[in-house]
């Protein structure tokens, strides 16, 4: 066999090289990382211990492993106390605001990427500046438009505010502008409407960017503690965040029984997460490339 024989034979036993193989063998970047995740998951592992434990075990000094697990710590979060229903307040409010986002911030991130109107990159630039101002500026403003409309202590003034969000808006403009002009060219020749363009060929395309903004979205407004204290006072229409709340008094704080709901309030945002980590990379990496 010639050197330069290009048999299959030959090619199968001979290593692939190149950019198109991805290396196995682990970075210098690990022995860094690694470490750090450890460090992140101690305050859940702590959290699980603690809601494992009898109140007496958590008293200790120095803290140690629970003596046996103690199961009852989560079935007395969650029949003592509406839990369920604050999941259920939770849930309704982050999905709407969920579906809200995905459907008006792809619109308006598609007007301000491909539709040239008048003041539109000073109304854009106007939307990325709310991202520099901290939501305690403008909370009272917002306090007082839900109680003008009559949505205080009810889950609209949940869901109001967080209908629309600037960087939903921001991400979703950067992956219009990286896709091909001519896709829309083509569509708007052969009679397609503005309306279908986005609906039927361009979203279809933006699988990474959406799932990204349904997920952050679904984090924020599921652990959102403050608005939700502010505009809320009846249990009815407590989230879980504050309903988790309720949990500690003045005294005294029954802190197995409170790590106990608040791992039961995580598990879905876990399972969210876990489910669209892998969209992470691929939109933020890509985002502002044209």
């Amino acid at each position: 066999m010639t050197a330069g024989d290009t048999t299959p034979a030959r090619r199968a036993g001979r290593p692939r090289t190149g950019a198109g193989v991805r290396s196995r063998r682990p970075s210098g970047w690990h022995l860094l990382l690694v470490p750090l995740a450890l460090v992140m998951l101690v305050p859940l592992i702590w959290m699980l211990l603690t809601s494992l434990s009898t109140l007496e075990e958590t008293r200790r000094f120095p803290p140690g492993l629970p003596s046996s697990l103690h199961w009852g710590n989560y079935r007395q979060a969650w029949a003592e106390s509406p839990f369920a229903h604050w999941l259920l307040n939770s849930a309704i409010v982050s999905l709407t605001c969920v579906i809200s986002n995905l459907v008006l911030c792809s619109m308006a991130g598609y007007a301000f990427a491909r539709i040239r109107f008048a003041g539109s990159r000073l109304v854009f630039a106007a939307i990325l500046a709310t991202l520099m101002v901290p939501f305690q500026v403008v909370m009272i403003p917002t306090l007082l438009i839900v109680k003008h409309l009559g949505l205080v202590d009810s889950l609209p003034a949940l869901i109001a505010p967080n209908l629309v969000t600037p960087f939903g808006i921001y991400l979703l403009r950067q992956f219009f502008l990286s896709l091909p002009v001519e896709l829309e060219e083509a569509a708007l020749i052969d009679g397609a409407s503005r309306w279908r363009l986005l609906s039927r060929i361009l979203l279809p395309l933006m699988g990474p960017p959406l799932s990204t903004v349904a997920v952050l979205t679904f984090l924020s407004v599921w652990n959102d503690f403050l608005w939700p204290l502010v505009v809320t006072s009846s249990p009815s229409t407590m989230t879980v965040q504050i309903g988790l709340a309720t949990f500690q008094s003045a005294h005294f704080t029954n802190w197995p029984v409170l790590m106990a709901g608040t791992l039961l309030s995580q598990l879905p945002v876990l399972a969210l997460f876990l489910a669209g980590q892998r969209y992470f990379v691929s939109s933020i990496a890509n985002t502002g490339i044209k």
